[in-house]
């Protein structure tokens, strides 16, 4: 998500917030939009393709019709509609994510293999399972690993550590995250050229910090590799999740040769006009 008025002040400037001050600072964004609204006006994508530069990528969600509605069944029309929506932007895609239902298990995994089996070999594809035996290291693990590992895709790592690292002690913003998010055991593992991890953090910097911390050989190793690995952050209810980035992006640049991330608009402005 880009769009989001609480990060006016620190992020963006008063009064702003788009897709074009987010891109100046950060490289890529995971797009829940197409999740919930499906496929997107020939209008909005190409709005975005003016607003992103050529290094940015878009993460796309498949939208919930495919995946949760229908499973994975009968979706090739809205498959090939929903890529077609966003060829202005093929060249600036980075994996695209394919969440599936916490209830789809083992059964189903030959509904996801003909979809990755057809998926255009010029987009990156990640795939973010929730159902619980696909992490107990047991047959269907092993089944899920090995399509992911022969086909070349992602297997999105999904943190939830610091976000259930405390009771919820009442805190709104803790209890709706974590009814919104499953709590799995997490698997490091790399299946694919571009691994994806979702870092869902805590309201507690120190909590984020300390969960944080083995990621940072994790990730820089795979850098080594020549794989480029996608850190997307979350806090409960997303206010820090900018600050958070930039902080982990610090930490990681201190083992791996990144560039600082520029300044934040918001920042800047307030900077200018001190109280």
């Amino acid at each position: 998500m880009w769009a989001n008025p609480d990060w006016r002040g620190t992020l963006y400037p008063a009064g702003g917030g788009g897709l074009e001050e987010y891109a100046r600072v950060f490289s890529a964004v995971e797009g829940n939009t197409t999740f919930y609204s499906g496929v997107p006006r020939p209008e909005t994508v190409a709005a975005w393709a003016r607003q992103a530069p050529p290094g940015f990528r878009f993460c796309f969600k498949l939208p919930a019709s495919l995946t949760h509605e229908r499973r994975l069944v009968g979706i090739e029309t809205g498959f090939e509609a929903f890529l077609d929506a966003l060829s202005p932007l093929h060249d600036r895609l980075g994996p695209m994510m394919v969440q599936l239902p916490r209830d789809f298990g083992s059964e189903e995994l030959p509904r996801l293999e003909a979809l990755l089996t057809r998926w255009p070999a010029g987009i990156p594809c990640a795939v973010e399972v929730r159902h619980a035996e696909f992490f107990h290291k047991g047959s269907a693990e092993v089944a899920l690993n090995r399509l992911l590992i022969s086909l070349g895709v992602d297997r999105v790592m999904l943190d939830v550590r610091p976000l259930f690292s405390t009771p919820a002690g009442g805190h709104p913003g803790l209890l709706k995250a974590r009814s919104e998010k499953p709590k799995r055991p997490l698997h490091v593992l790399s299946t694919g050229a571009s691994p994806m991890v979702r870092f869902i953090g805590h309201f507690d910097g120190e909590i984020n910090e300390r969960h944080f911390a083995p990621w940072i050989e994790r990730l820089a190793l795979w850098i080594k590799q020549g794989k480029t690995p996608y850190l997307m952050v979350h806090t409960p209810d997303n206010r820090q999740a900018p600050a958070l980035a930039r902080r982990l992006h610090s930490r990681l640049a201190e083992q791996c040769s990144l560039p600082p991330l520029p300044a934040f608009p918001g920042e800047a402005q307030a900077s200018l006009f001190p109280s």
